[in-house]
């Protein structure tokens, strides 16, 4: 289970993000700011300085904010407090439909294996039917919102059978630990962490449920003026996946050291069925269509605030 000491590491820093300053006096000084959480092959970049040496040659320098979910990082960057980062696939909705200034500029394909709904082990809960009526924790406006309503659906349920808490994953952690909720629907690497409590029991993971997409944004402005820099970073981080996922051994303690999840839990992320670091890369239809319908059923659901075009935002690199 996650500890007190682990939950304030994995806290987020977007205050301190949203106070640096705009934009353009980012770009202009030649300073690339990246949002990043503690997962994935952008963690791992981080650790290896690929970025900073990537981007050196153009007089570039590289800083780094961390945030513990999708929705904060977002509003950041849409705010123009950062320039890049990683995200779920439902936290780009809801930033397109409050009018976020940020596009999307890459995509990796995750495992649905990394994400899963837990119950106490010797919780009367058995299958996600069981959840009627239970307090389940999840972040509003991550990836997990969206998991949760498939799953619940697969079980003819919906969000309003349960008792839905918005809370981020250090808070639900602790809630989780001291029995506050029934149930908590999150990813890796908190859910491995939680996975390791023989306290713990997985209810289902979200194979079969929902893909596991994620995606790179980035400020629109900076990505307008900038774009020969965004090419270069997704070109870095698709070098850095492949290369971690060929050297798991040297991958695996890198990303514990920078993340500061514990190795055999690091390893337990980096090795699900499905895992691969290497699938990063500009949008494709597929990412597309799947964003489009994401965004339609949240909108019929009357979670979305108003219909979305996805292609409104997707950045399409010029050819060479």
């Amino acid at each position: 289970m996650i500890t007190r000491r682990q939950g304030l590491a994995l806290l987020g820093a977007s205050a301190a993000a949203l106070a640096m300053p705009n934009i353009r006096t980012a770009a202009a000084s030649g300073n690339f700011r990246i949002g990043w959480q503690k997962n994935g092959v952008l963690a791992l970049a981080k650790r290896t300085g690929a970025i900073e040496k990537r981007l050196a040659p153009r007089g570039i320098t590289v800083s780094w904010s961390e945030f513990t979910s999708g929705p904060p990082l977002l509003e950041a960057l849409g705010a123009g407090a950062l320039d890049f980062g990683p995200t779920g696939d439902v936290p780009p909705l809801f930033a397109q439909a409050a009018g976020g200034n940020l596009v999307y500029v890459g995509t990796y394909k995750g495992t649905a294996a990394g994400s899963a709904i837990l119950v106490h082990k010797q919780s009367p809960i058995q299958a996600i039917g069981d959840l009627k009526g239970r307090k389940v924790a999840f972040k509003r406006g991550s990836s997990a919102h969206n998991f949760t309503v498939k799953a619940l659906r697969k079980a003819g349920l919906s969000v309003a059978d349960i008792e839905a808490l918005d809370l981020t994953p250090p808070d639900a952690a602790a809630a989780f630990k001291t029995g506050g909720i029934d149930a908590w629907s999150i990813w890796d690497p908190y859910f491995a962490i939680a996975e390791a409590d023989p306290d713990t029991r997985v209810l289902t993971t979200a194979e079969g449920i929902v893909d596991s997409w994620s995606f790179f944004l980035g400020n629109g402005d900076f990505v307008r003026d900038q774009s020969e820099v965004i090419v270069e970073v997704l070109d870095e981080l698709a070098r850095t996946g492949v290369w971690a996922q060929a050297n798991l051994d040297q991958t695996i303690p890198a990303i514990a050291e920078i993340t500061g999840v514990p190795e055999p839990v690091t390893r337990t992320v980096l090795t699900r069925r499905g895992a691969d670091l290497g699938k990063v890369q500009t949008l494709g239809d597929e990412a597309v269509a799947y964003q489009q319908a994401l965004a339609d059923e949240f909108h019929d659901l009357g979670i979305l605030p108003k219909k979305l075009a996805i292609t409104d935002i997707v950045w399409r690199p010029k050819a060479s």
